[in-house]
């Protein structure tokens, strides 16, 4: 589809063909799924996307028999991406993405445009620095405190109202503030300069150079391929991946992740080597005194 002449709206199908990432593809290997995604658009417009709708419209059927009532007045809409998200992603370039449920906490980047599935939770940055407070061992230890728990592997669950929303970030490093505004303070810096290095080295263990090529999408805007040299090359790069980075916890991980949460821990004027309780404590602490604060505003 994507490599179609303009449509009868003078418009490329890229409009509504888009990138869509389970929690697999962030965490395990990129299975390089796509959706069609008309948005708001309403059936007229969305039938002059003309091979798209098409697709679509063979599916109607079958789709009619499984989906809801309300759903099928809209069968040409896309269920599972809500207003919110496609608010929170629009224009972006890059999105900060961690599972609902998985084994090991981390966030990574989804290079936009794309679509999430409803169970990979997106953080509304761009920023190093928030990447880098996330990653770090403070928010990890506030997370497994306020979290609930899944399944058989006891796998904890990021919620935002949980895990997120009640975090006490450093002071002026608030996810309200914009980047923008921080960006030559000396502790953001610190952070978003351990944060990318973190980044650069997970993500060239997980494709190294020697073992992948890169391949230009066959439409402008979206990122490159990234395909394997040879079937050598593939059996290799389905190992790598991040829950089984995380597994091992090589030394220069263990490293890298050393040095982001002291810059973390600086940002909070803490020591880096507080024990577990004293760190929950103090947050626990921060929490309630921004709590208060908030209350007497209002």
């Amino acid at each position: 589809m994507l490599r179609l002449p303009l449509n009868p709206n003078g418009r490329h199908n890229s409009d509504v063909v888009k990138r869509y990432y389970t929690v697999r593809d962030v965490f395990l290997r990129d299975s390089e799924q796509w959706i069609i995604d008309f948005d708001e658009l309403d059936e007229d417009d969305a039938s002059l996307y003309e091979a798209p709708f098409h697709f679509l419209r063979n599916l109607q059927g079958d789709l009619a028999d499984r989906e809801r009532t309300k759903s099928r007045k809209k069968w040409w809409k896309f269920r599972r991406s809500g207003i919110e998200i496609r608010t929170l992603i629009k224009n972006k370039n890059r999105i900060l993405a961690t599972g609902l449920v998985t084994k090991h906490r981390i966030f990574r980047w989804i290079e936009c445009p794309a679509i999430p599935d409803t169970r990979v939770i997106i953080i509304d940055s761009e920023s190093d620095v928030m990447f880098g407070i996330l990653s770090g061992r403070i928010h990890n230890l506030w997370t497994l405190a306020n979290c609930q728990f899944h399944g058989v592997g006891n796998d904890p669950i990021y919620t935002p109202g949980d895990c997120f929303d009640t975090f006490p970030f450093p002071e002026d490093l608030t996810p309200n503030i914009p980047a923008v505004a921080y960006e030559v303070d000396p502790r953001a810096i610190a952070i978003a300069k351990s944060a990318a290095r973190l980044n650069e080295l997970r993500e060239n263990w997980l494709n190294p150079a020697d073992l992948v090529r890169r391949e230009p999408e066959v439409v402008p805007g979206y990122p490159d391929r990234i395909l394997p040299v040879n079937p050598e090359a593939e059996r290799e790069l389905k190992k790598r991946t991040l829950t089984n980075l995380y597994n091992a916890r090589p030394t220069w991980l263990a490293n890298a992740h050393k040095a982001l949460d002291e810059a973390v821990a600086a940002a909070y004027g803490w020591p880096a080597d507080l024990p577990d309780d004293e760190v929950l404590a103090r947050l626990f602490t921060l929490n309630q005194e921004r709590a208060a604060a908030q209350a007497k505003k209002k």
